[in-house]
């Protein structure tokens, strides 16, 4: 019975590799690059805060990421979305963070979906990644992971949200 489930997480882990190498690299493309081949894009937008539900929404090919919200305090921070098609067409990856770093705003709900996808890794930080700084993960007992979206959960979210991190395999055919 071992085996099976070893060679399960042996995939995943193979998986996510080749995700990682390929996700963590996109956000650093500039805007304007992102897209050129047609395999990612990258979009600026605005969360708002005020206390009513927000979306904003990505499409490549055949898949979908939306980022959907809720925040108080505070004024409109720039946040980005990169969207992502690995070169075998297997993984879709969308990212949701804000460049600065930290947000102070106060999130009272977020959630981030695939369409198109089922995701195989999703992450929420507090803090994205700048000037050295290290990505700080949210507490699992946070948010929670389906196939098809990374959200809060109602309870146990602290308010603080930074980034989003989803890898989805796609829908394809076997050869």
């Amino acid at each position: 019975m071992a085996a099976p489930r070893s060679i399960r997480v042996r995939r995943l882990w193979d998986g996510l590799a080749a995700a990682a190498v390929f996700f963590f690299l996109l956000p650093l493309l500039p805007a304007a690059e992102a897209g050129a081949e047609g395999d990612q894009s990258t979009a600026e937008f605005d969360v708002r805060p005020g206390g009513a539900a927000h979306s904003f929404s990505r499409t490549l090919g055949d898949y979908t990421c939306t980022f959907t919200y809720a925040a108080q305090g505070g004024t409109n921070e720039k946040w980005q979305m990169s969207i992502g098609i690995s070169e075998d067409n297997l993984l879709f990856s969308c990212s949701i963070w804000r460049p600065q770093g930290k947000s102070y705003l106060f999130f009272t709900q977020f959630k981030g979906e695939v369409k198109g996808a089922k995701i195989e890794y999703g992450m929420a930080y507090s803090t994205a990644a700048v000037g050295g700084q290290r990505d700080i993960p949210l507490k699992e007992e946070e948010f929670q992971v389906t196939e098809t979206a990374v959200s809060h959960k109602d309870g146990k979210f602290r308010s603080e949200l930074s980034k989003l991190l989803i890898v989805a395999k796609t829908a394809h055919d076997e050869l």
